[in-house]
């Protein structure tokens, strides 16, 4: 039976790129899953790679058809944006292990819904200076820079990535990407072959 290793962590930590760098290394042989949003493409993204990208009805669809494994809205200065994984057929623990990137939320509802054996968290840690300048860097490069937003998720992850709510979610695998993101990359892998074990 595989397990469904979850990377978390906050915005602008370096979770897409790892996520990326783990399925095109292919060192810990991990099957990649695509969660569901409501929310708008940036730039750079494309469907089916980072997300499906869907609008308000689909979301309902699924919904109401109960095919919604975990879900979490967040009332951003746009709007609400849903983010959901769907019971689509991409996760099937008889063909190995998965990665997938979530919050702490999203690792109770999935470990509630799989078995809390088969969901392992890996938790990236950056220092609030590097998170600040990375999400404001990233904000410069945008046609339309979304400071508010920025501002209103480093707060929001702040509170969410808390030790008291790491703690009491039983999240407990910690991965520094302070600095260069091979270290990351190998420490996160060296963890998954030895988890296999």
């Amino acid at each position: 039976m595989g397990k469904i290793y979850e990377i978390m962590g906050r915005s602008s930590c370096g979770k897409d790129t790892i996520y990326k760098k783990l399925l095109e290394r292919g060192n810990a042989n991990l099957n990649k899953v695509i969660i569901y949003t409501t929310r708008p493409m940036r730039d750079r993204e494309r469907e089916g790679v980072q997300y499906f990208f869907c609008d308000e009805e689909r979301y309902l669809e699924f919904k109401n058809s109960r095919k919604i494994i975990e879900e979490r809205t967040y009332n951003t200065v746009y709007g609400p944006w849903h983010y959901f994984t769907v019971d689509d057929g991409q996760i099937d623990l008889d063909k190995g292990n998965y990665l997938i990137i979530g919050t702490i939320e999203m690792f109770t509802s999935i470990s509630n819904y799989f078995g809390k054996d088969k969901v392992v968290p890996l938790m990236i840690q950056v220092d609030d200076g590097v998170i600040l300048q990375r999400a404001l860097g990233r904000e410069l490069k945008r046609e339309n820079p979304g400071y508010d937003e920025m501002c209103r998720r480093y707060l929001a992850d702040k509170a969410d990535y808390s030790q008291e709510n790491l703690k009491a979610a039983g999240v407990n695998n910690f991965f520094n990407n302070d600095g260069d993101i091979e270290d990351c990359l190998g420490e996160i892998e060296a963890f998954i072959l030895a988890d296999e074990k």
